[in-house]
């Protein structure tokens, strides 16, 4: 099992937050105090998935309590780098279809650069997640090994 840790970068006026190791009902409070922290540092919070190596629902529930909150104050937040493979419960909910994901940080910090965000929009980035095959990484046969 890989050791859980954090890491938040900022990017012009978003921060990546990125995640490496495994994400349970075990780490859950740990993950969700380091979403607040990306969410104080920026209302323009990009989860970089990329080397997650597991994610239960439990983590699942923390990653959209923080996305209606961002979304409602009229903030951005965008997952990148989701492995099928890995969080396959992002896909098993339904979750996958509705979330802005992209496939790297760099598609979604230039999605971030274009999208003005407006309090009260349901899912500020969806559009553009859906207009540049940006759901790719949720093609399980595409991601699969």
């Amino acid at each position: 099992m890989a050791e859980l840790s954090f890491s938040m970068e900022p990017h012009g006026a978003s921060v990546v937050a990125s995640i490496r190791g495994e994400l349970d009902v075990v780490s859950s409070q740990r993950f969700d105090d380091y979403l607040a922290e990306a969410a104080a540092t920026s209302d323009r919070v990009i989860l970089d998935l990329s080397a997650v190596d597991f994610m239960d629902t439990t983590a699942l529930a923390v990653i959209v309590g923080h996305w209606r909150r961002l979304v409602e104050a009229g903030g951005l937040f965008f997952l990148a780098g989701a492995r099928y493979r890995y969080v396959k419960a992002l896909w098993i909910t339904g979750l996958a279809d509705r979330l802005p994901m992209y496939d790297t940080v760099d598609e979604a910090l230039a999605a971030a650069r274009t999208i003005q965000p407006e309090p009260g929009q349901p899912e500020p980035g969806a559009e553009a997640a859906s207009g540049h095959d940006a759901r790719k990484s949720g093609d399980p046969e595409a991601t699969a090994d």
